[in-house]
């Protein structure tokens, strides 16, 4: 059992077995295991060699007519070997040129994984096995690396080792590889490996220390952890000596008082195995263990169930190990979660900062921290908590700068970062002085420090970001703060701050107020008097506050000079700034009036625009109404038209509607208006919309429906066109393709699923190309109960490991752009963003496998030139949105009260138009009366009045009216 557990939590390609008779397998595997290259030309010329120069035609039952045929198999073997090996000679040379590529980028860039990865596995193929060794040993000083990469490095190393100066060498990379990430199998097969040198001196105290460590880093690991307590019990087992049954006792006590799975056939092969009964203690152990089981069991369960890289139940599991507080617990559980999340910089700094704070064991505190800078090299935060935990444990300050020159290089994601992490090393060196004395060597370093951090912010910082990361000059001030406060050399801090202010800053009055603190704490009143007459003159943004400040400080110890002054200087400052200020306003006032007059210029233009088509079609109208027969019934056009009798019906007066309705009845006969006759192509629409039953929409089935939009109007079928794209995601229910009055399609339809995982799916078709526009697939939901649902699939906050591409050509096409974006990184998704039509905006989305190659792939492609478009490219970080708020309606003073009416953001919509017919509006717009004011429609006044009855006949004379 334990046997075939431990092969199966490894599988490793040589299989190590105890005893000296294992040590010679190795040797035999020597030969094979050298020659990685495959050569098929050189397989031809081995089998010719198996039949050999005294291959006999004349065996028995070989005939000199076989003989002859023989020879025409080998010729055309030989053809057939050269065939191959010509084949073979161009795919090597393909593969010569593709590793000299690598190895020039990775000259040019050594942080490209993925360049790393590919040439190491075309050196392998080509059999190059001192240059793997080289690629591999470079690759794992500058990454962690992963424990498929491990594994296949010791398996290709150990089926090398001849003597034990390899055997070593092999126990050396199982060190380092164990040090990356926690992996049960790398444990395990280091494990197996050294039982194979137990003939060696030493080499059963090498294989228990092996297996008793690999106990504390994995052995509480509940899935994956059995396996290294079956493989070190069945190696007790297999030493047949007396004082080894205790051993295997104590292993098996010690392994059942750890909740793990499979506990319980643990128990049952102990109860089996021993021949004594089991003891109290063991069984209550036993006990409690399968207690705390049950417990982990959820998390175990869910991280069973979830798919990689299971972040968000991992994070679940460690504030559950948090609230128990098992250091070792705890410790597995991160080590576990960075295993599959090794890319995520929160959960390093979690896991570190916990160390910090609760274990301060100095190697595994250290330990993490390298590692973390190892695996998110582009995290500031992980290399300043690096530099503080090193000064805190008290390494060499040669290490702790080493390091400092390391994060410099790494490649931060903007500008601001490089500050930080200047700050954070020049705080260091600032501790390490003794200001007590007046010049020494740890002073002098950290002036020269800042000098060197200017210039690199300046040069190196400001060419890459195109600025400094530091506009308030927070460096600067602070070493300015240091020759005032600890060198008492106020002469440096006064030469510091006036560079300061010459760099953008002096309009600003915080920073003059700063200099002016500076100076109070540490000056004279001199030069405090000359900092604030200056910051006066100065500040633009809070000049009051200057003002205000200034005349206090003479207030208090000025003189009656000093006084006079003061108020002539700010008073006259202020009086500028006023002045100014109106100047803005005015000129702000005029900016917005001439964009008034131009709306109310553009609405003039549209409205005329409006009664000209109007009149044209009033033309066109009356033209078709003289061939029209007079006598025709009011019941058939109710029947062609409902819902047009019923708008006029709403949109009339209550008086007109009833007079309508008894002239009716009375005559049964009225005039009506034929518009122009619609075409075949609408009349098909039309019947196909009456014939088609009306479905209420049944709210209770939103979990089974989608609502698709954004679809083409000319859509003659529409549920004919969308059945086969939507059958795909599961059985369809019913597709309600929405028509207008008229039986056109309206663009739009609910989509009814049988399951709710199939309308779950069917969302994965949002933005699919329908006869050239994209398909907008959304959940159904009902806005009225959630007016704050909105479907927006993709992220609005920072992304550092997606980039914005703008300026792009509008004829660029996704693959032209992804073959652009490959030369930098994965690329695992790539966006172009299109209007509603399906055409492009010259704007692109595209998201890498880490930050790195997002940040490479800025410095890289900002500026480039595609099809004579420069294109800018950033880091994605979309602006907050802002809500708009709703304009009030202003009521002009003296006029009447009527209902409220709240427009949109956008004003009007089409559905708030009036439903009173044009004839009537035209109506209202009578001039008034001479003896008296126009009467008000009943429609828009809150008094009811009685309306004239009106005859059909005076409707047609309405309704006809140009």
């Amino acid at each position: 059992m334990a046997t075939a557990a431990a092969s199966s939590a490894s599988e490793p390609e040589v299989e190590p077995q105890a005893g000296p008779e294992a040590e010679g397998e190795e040797d035999e595997a020597k030969p094979a295991g050298v020659g990685r290259k495959v050569l098929s030309g050189a397989v031809a010329a081995e089998a010719a060699e198996v039949k050999g120069p005294g291959w006999d035609l004349k065996q028995e039952g070989v005939s000199e007519s076989d003989g002859d045929e023989e020879d025409a198999m080998a010729s055309s073997a030989e053809s057939s070997a050269g065939e191959d090996e010509w084949e073979y000679d161009e795919e090597e040379e393909k593969n010569q040129l593709e590793i000299e590529r690598l190895e020039e980028q990775l000259s040019i860039n050594g942080y490209d994984y993925n360049c790393h990865v590919e040439l190491i596995r075309l050196l392998r193929l080509e059999g190059e096995l001192n240059k793997v060794r080289m690629a591999r040993q470079k690759m794992s000083e500058l990454f962690p690396l992963t424990e498929e990469l491990w594994l296949e490095w010791l398996h290709d190393e150990i089926s090398m080792a001849m003597d034990g100066l390899d055997r070593e060498h092999v126990y050396e990379l199982f060190e380092r590889a164990v040090k990356d990430y926690i992996c049960p199998n790398i444990w395990l097969e280091y494990g197996q490996y050294s039982v194979g040198g137990i003939g060696q001196k030493g080499g059963l105290e090498k294989v228990r220390s092996v297996f008793e460590r690999a106990l504390s880093s994995v052995g509480l690991h509940m899935t994956k952890g059995l396996a290294i307590w079956e493989a070190y019990r069945e190696f007790e087992s297999a030493i047949v000596e007396a004082a080894r049954l205790e051993k295997v006792h104590s292993l098996f006590r010690r392994q059942l008082a750890i909740p793990l799975y499979e506990m319980e056939a643990t128990f049952a092969e102990y109860e089996e195995w021993s021949e004594e009964p089991i003891p109290e203690s063991v069984l209550q152990s036993y006990q409690k263990a399968l207690g705390q089981l049950e417990k982990y069991k959820p998390y175990e369960e869910a991280l069973l169930q979830a798919e990689a890289p299971r972040l968000a139940e991992y994070q679940a599991y460690i504030d559950f190990e948090m609230k128990i507080g098992d250091p070792a617990r705890i410790q597995l559980i991160f080590e576990r979660a960075l295993v599959e999340n090794c890319l995520v910089p929160d959960l390093w700094i979690r896991y570190s900062q916990y160390l910090d704070r609760q274990l301060k064991v100095k190697d595994l505190v250290l330990s993490v921290h390298s590692r973390a800078v190892r695996n998110c090299p582009w995290t500031v935060a992980l290399w300043s908590r690096y530099l503080l935990a090193m000064e805190r444990h008290g390494l060499d300050h040669q290490m702790i700068s080493a390091t400092f020159e390391n994060a410099l290089s790494a490649g931060f994601l903007q500008a601001t970062d490089y500050v930080e992490i200047w700050q954070v090393y020049l705080d260091y060196l600032r501790r390490r002085v003794d200001f007590r004395q007046d010049s020494s060597k740890e002073l002098e370093e950290l002036r020269s420090m800042f000098t060197r951090a200017l210039e690199y912010l300046q040069q190196e910082v400001e060419e890459r970001f195109s600025e400094s990361g530091d506009p308030s000059c927070l460096i600067m001030q602070s070493w300015a703060r240091v020759e005032a406060r600890l060198c008492n050399n106020m002469q440096k801090a006064r030469e510091l701050w006036d560079s300061i202010m010459t760099r953008g800053n002096a309009k600003y009055a915080n920073m003059w107020l700063e200099y002016y603190n500076l100076e109070r704490a540490h000056g004279d009143t001199q030069h405090c008097r000359k900092a604030l007459h200056r910051a006066v003159q100065c500040t633009s943004d809070y000049p009051e506050h200057v003002c205000e400040v200034l005349l206090t400080m003479e207030r208090t110890e000025g003189t009656l000079e000093d006084w006079d002054l003061a108020i002539q200087k700010t008073e006259t400052r202020l009086a500028r700034v006023n002045e100014q200020r109106m100047k803005a306003a005015e000129k702000e006032a005029a900016l917005v009036q001439q964009e008034e007059e131009k709306a109310e210029q553009r609405k003039k233009v549209r409205a005329e625009k409006k009664a000209l088509k109007k009149k044209k079609k009033t033309r066109g109208a009356d033209k078709r109404k003289a061939d029209e027969d007079d006598e025709k019934e009011w019941g058939d056009e109710e029947e062609e038209q409902p819902s047009k009798r019923r708008r006029m019906e709403n949109s009339l007066p209550s008086g007109a509607a009833s007079a309508m309705e008894e002239e009716t009845e009375l005559s049964g006969k009225c005039l009506t208006i034929d518009v122009a006759p619609p075409s075949k192509q609408k009349e098909k629409a039309a019947s196909l919309k009456r014939e088609m039953p009306k479905v209420a929409h049944d709210s209770s089935k939103d979990n089974v429906t989608v609502f698709v939009s954004n679809l083409p109007y000319s859509i003659e079928e529409p549920e004919v066109k969308l059945r086969p794209l939507f059958e795909a995601c599961g059985e369809v229910v019913q597709i309600r393709p929405i028509f207008s009055n008229r039986g056109d399609f309206r663009g739009y339809c609910y989509v009814e699923f049988k399951e709710e995982k199939s309308a779950r799916q069917a969302l994965e078709l949002d933005r699919k190309n329908v006869e050239g526009r994209p398909m907008f697939v959304s959940p159904c939901v009902d806005k009225s109960k959630n007016p704050d649902f909105k479907v927006f699939r993709y992220s609005t906050t920072l992304e550092k490991h997606k980039l914005f591409i703008s300026g792009l050509p509008f004829s660029c096409t996704k693959e032209e752009l992804e073959d652009i974006c490959k030369a930098h990184g994965t690329v695992k998704d790539l966006r172009l963003v299109t209007n509603r039509a399906g055409k492009p905006k010259g704007l692109a989305y595209v998201e890498y496998e880490n930050e790195s190659q997002a940040s490479q792939a800025v410095m890289k492609m900002d500026g480039m030139a595609i099809k004579e478009n420069v294109i800018k490219v950033a880091i994605s970080n979309p602006p907050q949105r802002r809500v708009p708020e709703k304009p009030e309606v202003k009521t002009a003073p003296g006029a009447p009260m009527g209902p409220r009416q709240t427009y949109g953001a956008r004003g009007k919509g089409r559905t708030q138009l009036s439903l009173l017919p044009r004839a009537l509006q035209r109506q209202s717009a009578a001039p008034q009366a001479e003896n008296g004011p126009a009467p008000g429609l009943a429609v828009t006044s809150s008094v009811a009045t009685e309306a004239p009855k009106m005859s059909n006949a005076d409707f047609a004379k309405l309704l006809l009216r140009k």
